[in-house]
């Protein structure tokens, strides 16, 4: 039995009344050619076109709207070189308060601009003491560290995509989203469970990343993957402690899929969609493709979780 305290349906309820008018709700977008290729009904939830291209907008405002004024006024840090990193400088600016991040001194320019761009703060370390070095600088300036995805406040704000999804579609049979390290996953599982308990959730994960598949079939919290190479950069993270203990409360499937079909995806919703959806959003499209036959007739609320890329993949 867990004995970590989960987020509830109750909190991702409170999240997004914290985070409305923050944040974008995005637009629900479909596709006659997708609906006819599968034989069943397809609603993408758009987060590629959210605040700062990703869900990450959604945990991060969370969380540091959560804090109390006191807390708050001290600031707030993270070690990310991704979307994390960009969602907390945004989240930080709406509030007012001081934000470290510490990022890979390699990280590309174009996230470090993004996130100075925001008004956070970068302090560069290697990339094996970017938890030692957030630890450090949390302690010597009292400021709060948000996880990118394992922390209460964060996995009950990427809850509140799923939860706009269903708000604005009915009778969903198939919930749908990617998982990395599990924030957007736990939350989605914690929503669809608790507003459509007949429905079934589904995970996308490339198999060059495949610890959330592991983990969930063993039952046992499962090493990441050394030195990956997928296409799909925003889930090379290790599944989360509290969000594989969320996972595994739930019981979603988990989908694998290959580069190939990752890549032919993004580019998919590029020719037919005219949208930028990033390799790692993309997985839930390449999923959808490999289990079809099983989806026929269905209808799927599926979440893009970004647009952020540097369209390198379109060489592959």
């Amino acid at each position: 039995m867990s004995t970590l305290n989960h987020p509830t349906i109750d909190d991702v309820h409170i999240a997004a009344v914290r985070i409305a008018g923050r944040i974008h709700r995005t637009p629900v977008l479909t596709s006659s050619t997708l609906d006819a290729e599968l034989g069943a009904e397809v609603f993408f939830k758009c987060e590629n076109l959210q605040k700062v291209g990703a869900f990450k907008a959604r945990g991060a405002t969370n969380a540091v709207f959560a804090l109390d004024d006191e807390t708050a006024a001290c600031g707030v840090t993270t070690h990310s070189s991704g979307n994390h990193a960009a969602a907390l400088a945004y989240a930080a600016g709406l509030r007012e308060i001081p934000c470290v991040v510490v990022m890979p001194s390699d990280t590309p320019e174009v996230k470090v601009a993004a996130v100075r761009g925001y008004g956070a703060e970068i302090v560069f370390c290697t990339r094996t003491d970017r938890a030692e070095v957030c630890a450090r600088v949390a302690s010597e300036r009292g400021m709060t560290v948000i996880p990118p995805y394992d922390f209460a406040d964060v996995i009950a704000g990427q809850g509140t995509a799923t939860l706009e999804l269903i708000e604005d579609v009915d009778r969903l049979d198939v919930v749908m989203t990617p998982v990395g390290g599990g924030g957007l996953a736990s939350g989605t599982c914690i929503v669809a469970c608790a507003l459509l308990p007949d429905a079934r959730v589904i995970l996308a994960e490339p198999a060059e990343v495949d610890d959330a598949a592991r983990s969930l079939a063993t039952g046992v919290h499962q090493p990441q993957v050394a030195d990956p190479d997928t296409r799909a950069d925003g889930l090379m993270s290790a599944l989360g402690v509290l969000n594989f203990d969320v996972l595994r409360e739930h019981a979603p499937r988990v989908v694998t899929v290959s580069e190939d079909d990752i890549v032919d995806s993004a580019r998919w919703f590029l020719e037919r969609m005219k949208i930028v959806v990033e390799p790692s959003a993309a997985t839930v499209l390449a999923a959808m493709r490999a289990i079809a036959p099983e989806l026929r007739g269905q209808r799927i609320g599926a979440i893009l979780s970004g647009g952020n890329t540097d369209f390198r993949w379109l060489d592959a």
